[in-house]
């Protein structure tokens, strides 16, 4: 069983940055693909980015290309999303999904979560 924790959220003001990691441990980390997700109150949950066991193939959605970077390093079981350039529509809470699917952009296909952090940007 797979275990993800999140953290590095918290508020910002627009045009700012945050970086969120999210440490897991109980599997092989460096055969899973990890993403990041978000879901803004009265909203679903949305697909953010995404990076592959060997960080060769990275996704990202429009909403986010150019200020985003998803990025992993596997002796420390963690992935990181460096948020740049932040904008009030950004606020949500944002969470980490691991998956053996090689690619993987759909909720549907991550089984394993974290349990959320909360980034707020606002003024």
């Amino acid at each position: 069983q797979v275990q993800l924790v999140e953290s590095g959220g918290g508020l910002v003001q627009p045009g700012g940055s945050l970086r969120l990691s999210c440490a897991a441990s109980g599997g092989t980390f460096s055969s899973l693909t990890m993403a990041w997700f978000r879901q803004a109150p009265g909203k679903q949950r949305e697909f953010v980015a995404a990076i592959s066991w060997t960080g060769s193939r990275i996704y990202y959605s429009d909403s986010v290309k150019g200020r985003f970077t998803i990025s992993r390093d596997n002796a420390k079981n963690t992935v990181y999303l460096q948020m740049n350039s932040l904008k009030p529509e950004d606020t949500a809470v944002y969470y980490c999904a691991a998956t053996g699917y090689v690619s993987a952009t759909s909720r549907s296909q991550y089984p394993y979560w974290g349990q959320g952090t909360q980034v707020t940007v606002s003024s």
